[in-house]
């Protein structure tokens, strides 16, 4: 390296990389992460109707979910890698055009083929997550950085209860096509201000990607969720579902040796075999397991009327208002989880949060017969989703390589994608399992519902307790207060290139 080339990297570490514009590249994150977050969710009580002006069958509304789940997996991974290898900067308009142009066709869809087009373009804005993670942590002052990350990681959950509370609305007065339409304004503004206000990313790591390693990953996650959406409809022991899970492990398996030989793999197989992320993904499945099963089954408990012996007959607009105080849980708890985590530790945080949402099913499992019971509930749920979103994106950020934040935090949200979507379909089984001869689910098959979701969150107790108390990080950056990629600290101090 010569002495010119260590003295621009020096220049560059040395400069801040955050200032009074910090405060308005975290609000076009946020803007942005809120924006897919409520896309995610909102458009799931409007299928009925979206089915009816459609002339769909179940099975062609149920596409219009498994669609954008299909994509968003596909894409965020894949994403989050080239925003490490080509800027940040750059991937994150690309994410946000992409999810303008995907809304404004579904928006203007008179077709299932048209609206499928429309949500898996929209899907492709999974990616924002591991991208703006990786912002965060290349343009905040260090102790900055977990409370940040918290709160956009809250956004997964936050924005999917809003999301429901706003679409009752929105439908009743407006339409379904506004689903679309209003997300696809805001997010044309939040492009804008993406291109003006966030900074380009300081240091690439190596441009190459192995793109075969890329088609593998999206063909096992194709076929896993294709097997987890159609399980319900098809049967678990049918020979399509089997074959689906057969060739999920053997995708998976040629994978795995893909990238472990390749020299610039999607995911790094080291990275995710790391005590501390393997720990956090297989917490992540879990958690997303359990907060799409609730955002989708307790509307659907609060909808049914009080003749079926149960439920309290509420409209789209007042289920959503059920969902509500998880929301604004959700987000007050992201914000003081890096608070807590100061005093306690990350760990301890993670362990409190997946006690405390498992305590929201447990309240309804007591009783569900008033409806305070069920803002309790959701209360508990939001705020243990809250603590537990924020701890999860942390522990990644702090185990990995800065070069590798967008592609493990992009894998960490990935998992919490596909936990929902298994969540969402075998809940959903479980509940209509019992349903009577008019079709009406009985009160037992949501308690089973509740049930599977409480011992989901405690199993995460107990891996989150297996963890060790402080995560062996594999960077340092600094000391505190530096805003230093850990890539350039460690180059000037070896005297060395930058490590991709």
């Amino acid at each position: 390296m010569t002495r010119a080339a260590k003295s621009m990297i020096v220049q560059q570490a040395s400069a801040p990389a955050y200032g009074a514009s910090t405060a308005v590249v975290f609000g076009v994150l946020v803007l942005a992460a809120l924006t897919y977050a409520l896309q995610a969710s909102m458009v799931s009580p409007a299928l009925p109707q979206i089915g009816s002006e459609l002339h769909l069958s179940p099975v062609g509304r149920s596409w219009i979910m498994t669609s954008f789940l299909l994509s968003s997996s596909v894409a965020t991974p894949l994403l989050g890698r080239l925003g490490d290898a080509c800027g940040r900067k750059r991937m994150l308009v690309c994410a946000l055009a992409a999810f303008a142009v995907g809304s404004l066709i579904a928006a203007l869809a008179t077709s299932l083929s048209v609206m499928i087009v429309g949500r898996l373009v929209q899907g492709t804005a999974g990616a924002i997550f591991p991208i703006a993670f990786g912002i965060i942590r290349e343009t905040f002052p260090r102790e900055q950085v977990g409370s940040r990350i918290g709160v956009l990681s809250a956004m997964l959950g936050g924005g999917a209860g809003l999301g429901v509370t706003l679409a009752g609305p929105i439908v009743d007065h407006l339409g379904y096509q506004w689903l679309f339409w209003l997300p696809a304004g805001l997010i044309g503004v939040v492009t804008m201000a993406a291109v003006l206000a966030v900074p380009d990313s300081g240091v690439r790591a190596d441009r190459r990607v192995s793109w075969f390693g890329g088609l593998l990953l999206a063909s096992w996650l194709v076929a896993l969720l294709l097997g987890a959406s159609e399980g319900p409809r098809w049967g678990w022991t049918s020979p399509q579902v089997i074959a689906l899970f057969v060739v999920t492990a053997l995708l998976v398996a040629a994978w795995v040796a893909t990238e472990r030989r390749a020299s610039n793999p999607v995911v790094d197989m080291r990275m995710l075999c790391h005590p501390t992320v393997l720990r956090t993904n297989v917490m992540a499945l879990l958690f997303g397991f359990a907060v799409y099963s609730m955002v989708v089954i307790n509307p659907q408990f609060v909808e049914t009327p009080p003749s079926a012996g149960y439920g309290f007959g509420a409209s789209v607009s007042e289920a959503g208002s059920y969902l509500l105080p998880s929301t604004l849980c959700i987000l007050v708890a992201s914000v003081v989880a890096a608070d807590l985590a100061g005093r306690f530790g990350w760990k301890t945080v993670l362990v409190a949060g997946a006690l405390i949402a498992a305590l929201g099913p447990v309240v309804l499992l007591v009783n569900h017969d008033h409806s305070l019971l069920v803002y309790v509930a959701t209360a508990l749920f939001g705020t243990g989703v809250g603590l537990g979103f924020s701890s999860m994106s942390q522990l990644v950020v702090e185990a990995v390589p800065a070069e590798q934040t967008g592609v493990a935090s992009g894998m960490n949200n990935n998992i919490r994608t596909i936990g929902g979507s298994i969540g969402t379909t075998v809940t959903a089984g479980i509940v209509a399992g019992g349903a009577t001869s008019s079709g009406v689910p009985t009160e037992g098959g949501y308690v089973n519902a509740w049930t599977v979701m409480a011992i989901g969150f405690v199993v995460a107790a107990i891996v989150a307790g297996l963890a060790p108390r402080r995560p062996a990080r594999a960077l340092r950056i600094g000391a505190p207060g530096t805003s230093v990629p850990p890539a350039v600290a460690r180059s000037v101090a070896a005297g060395g290139g930058a490590r991709s």
